[in-house]
């Protein structure tokens, strides 16, 4: 990944898993927590593609893993959000921007339950089944409300920024000075002159024109007949 990629995405992982531990955790909604962190993840990786996406994912999950006050397994949320950041990722479009609002509330919906279902199944896997008790019907469903109901206002800012920083313009700068200047080899392989010969060339050229006209003239004067 590109350095400012790298700062982009740490700042927000960082500023986001902040956010929902001190904020959003304390609010006691019923039901699922308002996944701030899954947002950013999602909105990182409709800019970065699926490879970028994973990346963020594992990252953010990672940092939430062992971030207090996790009571699970360090690795698992990691997991949940790696696999959720590639799958994102694929729903990249072309030329990076969104035509509608549609795809990307799809995006979150999905993601919502996906992530949900599949923490719980890798909770299942290792012994964890605290889903079972608080009933995986009502997480899917409020895990679903809440961050369709948050993502408005968070991806795409995200996006916006990623886009930002992926069309940074001192980097535009700097690799087009790296570029060699193709204009002057254009031009010596149209005239067949090297560049350095090529003031040489043209002199020599204009001086037998020049002597040629000259001695035009003066046949036309004396009245010899040219052939």
């Amino acid at each position: 990944m590109r350095v400012n990629r790298i700062l982009l995405s740490s700042s927000l992982v960082v500023v986001a898993l902040v956010v929902q531990v001190s904020v959003l955790a304390r609010l006691h909604l019923p039901g699922a927590v308002p996944d701030l962190l899954l947002l950013t993840v999602l909105g990182l990786a409709m800019v970065y593609g699926h490879v970028g996406g994973a990346l963020v994912g594992f990252g953010a999950g990672l940092l939430a893993d062992l971030a207090p006050p996790a009571d699970h397994a360090a690795g698992r949320y990691a997991l949940v959000l790696c696999v959720i950041g590639y799958v994102a990722g694929l729903v990249k479009p072309a030329d990076g921007r969104l035509k509608s609002a549609t795809g990307p509330m799809v995006v979150v919906v999905v993601a919502a339950i996906g992530a949900t279902l599949l923490y719980a199944s890798v909770g299942a896997v290792v012994g964890d089944t605290a889903a079972r008790h608080v009933g995986l019907g009502s997480l899917l469903f409020t895990a679903a409300l809440y961050d369709l109901l948050l993502a408005p206002f968070v991806v795409p800012g995200i996006m916006a920024l990623a886009r930002r920083a992926e069309n940074d313009p001192l980097a535009d700068t700097s690799s087009q000075a790296k570029k060699p200047d193709i204009s002057s080899g254009w031009l010596s392989g149209g005239t067949g002159l090297r560049i350095g010969g090529q003031r040489a060339g043209l002199k020599g050229g204009l001086k037998v024109k020049a002597v040629r006209s000259r001695t035009a003239r003066a046949g036309r004067i004396k009245g010899v007949k040219r052939l």
